[in-house]
This record gives C-alpha cells, sequence and structure tokens, in this order.
C-alpha cells in the first residue's frame, strides 16, 4: 500500500510534535523528503487555526490546513475555505451539559477564543501552545452563534466522559463529541471531522482515498484512519487507537512521525 501514498495528512499534537511543541529536525528532514518524493503533506488538529501559524513556514505548507478538527479549514494565508459550525440553538445546552458537570467550557468562533475563567484548567497551557491569548467573557450569551468548536477542559476524566455520554445521548448526529487529549473534550459540526477532512483532501487535491496514508494519537483521529488506504497509530496512542490502524510507530517523544515516514512511507 505505502508504494501507492500519494499524500500523507497528519494530526499535529502528540503526533508531529513532541510534548514541547517544538518541530524536531528529524521531522522536518522527513516532510522534505516527502516532498522531494512527490508526496503531499498535509496537517489536521483540533487546534484552532491560529494555533497553527507557526508550522506554515518551517514545513513549507502549501496545502490546505483543517483547524478544529475540520471544522475551519484555511490556506497558508489564513483564509477561510470552508467552515462547518456547531447548530446554534445548541450551544447554550452544550455549555450547560459541561459546567453541570464540574468541566470548564471554552468556546471557538472565527479567529477567537472565549473563556470564563482566564486562569482555569490548561487556560495559560493552551495559550502557550496556540501563541494567542483568549477573550474573557462573563458568560457565552453573545458569542453563542457561528461556533465553530467548544472545548470541555478539565483533568477529571471520569467528567469528561459523563458530559462526552450525555452530549451524544441527547443530541445524537447533530454534533462530533471527541477527545482529543485526556483533558479536552471537542464538540463540534457532526461534519467537522477529520475523517470529512480526508474527504476534502481527496476531492480538493484530486486524489483517491487509497493513496492517502494518516498518522495520528488519539481518538479524534479513528475516523481519518477509517477513510484512507493507509493508517498509523503512534506509540504513546491507547489501545484502542492503535488498534484502528494499520501499522504503530514509536512514540512522539522518540521520533514517531519520522520514523513512521521513513519506514512505512517512503521506505517502500
Amino acid at each position: 500500500m505505502s508504494s501507492k501514498i500519494r499524500l500523507l495528512l497528519s494530526d499535529v499534537d502528540g503526533t508531529l510534535v513532541p510534548h514541547d511543541k517544538i518541530l524536531t529536525e528529524r521531522s522536518l528532514r522527513a516532510v522534505r523528503r516527502l516532498r522531494e518524493a512527490g508526496i503531499i503533506f498535509a496537517i489536521t488538529s483540533s487546534r484552532p487555526a491560529r494555533g497553527l501559524k507557526m508550522l506554515i513556514q518551517p514545513l513549507e505548507l502549501t496545502t490546505p490546513i483543517a483547524a478544529f478538527n475540520g471544522g475551519m479549514i484555511v490556506d497558508p494565508q489564513m483564509n477561510v475555505l470552508e467552515e462547518r459550525t456547531v447548530d446554534d440553538d445548541l450551544i447554550p445546552a452544550i455549555i450547560g451539559i459541561l459546567e453541570e458537570n464540574g468541566v470548564l467550557a471554552w468556546v471557538y468562533r472565527s479567529q477567537e477564543w472565549y473563556v470564563r475563567d482566564a486562569n482555569g484548567p490548561h487556560v495559560r497551557h493552551e495559550a502557550d501552545v496556540c501563541q494567542f491569548e483568549p477573550l474573557a467573557v462573563d458568560d457565552f450569551d453573545a458569542v453563542s452563534d457561528g461556533v465553530a468548536k467548544i472545548v470541555g477542559a478539565s483533568d477529571d476524566a471520569e467528567a469528561l466522559s459523563q458530559a462526552r455520554m450525555t452530549i451524544q445521548t441527547r443530541f445524537g448526529e447533530r454534533v462530533s463529541a471527541t477527545n482529543s487529549q485526556s483533558y479536552y473534550l471537542d464538540i463540534t459540526n457532526p461534519r467537522a471531522n477529520k475523517g470529512a477532512v480526508v474527504d476534502y483532501l481527496s476531492t480538493k487535491l484530486d486524489v483517491p482515498l487509497y493513496a492517502i496514508a494518516t498518522i495520528g494519537d488519539a481518538h479524534n483521529d479513528v475516523s481519518m484512519f477509517e477513510r484512507s488506504g493507509f493508517s498509523i497509530a503512534m506509540g504513546n496512542a491507547e489501545g484502542d487507537v492503535k488498534a484502528a490502524a494499520g501499522d504503530v510507530t514509536t512514540s512522539n517523544e522518540d521520533e514517531g512521525f519520522a520514523l513512521a515516514v521513513e519506514q512505512f512511507i517512503l521506505s517502500k
């Protein structure tokens, strides 16, 4: 299968970058080698588009960039190509479910990020990773339309799981609710998922699904594994994510992305 690969779509956090979020020289070299081999490289992430901007130049990206798990797709100049938002009428109820479970809610709308507690769990970390600050609001009433993503942030895995199950039970196929990290629950439009990103790039770049490879580490990456011809899970992924992939590489702390490119994509 790897001999037919024409495009590699990669997740970012936990996959393309290690815990310090800095691209390694080996990963940069792997992407350059893909390009030299005529293989297109693209990224997708749960991050907002602004939180991916710092990767464009070092990776020399020319492809559409899928932020919010596909909820917003931009070009390398940050022009919005496509946006899929959560239905406006669901926003207050989703935020209510998160808060009832003691989970901090964040709202992403257009290119901005809104929080009620700027000192809440993981806010500082997210601001550092994405390299822009949230806007603090007393409530979300004024920013509850055109929402691309709601995040539930908590270190209480059980609370996140309960919130996810409640949201899925109440709203069914009207939303997608998946974990991008153990402490983040991402709620997006149901068509804003990484499987849909594979379909988008297949059409946009005229690459058949069987010629697309995907690599990721989290539960929100499984949908792109299911749509692509070849899939690779990171060594740091949970067991069910690994089971959903065609192959498994080493962890993101042990050059797993670069190794996967070298061993599974380029070697054959």
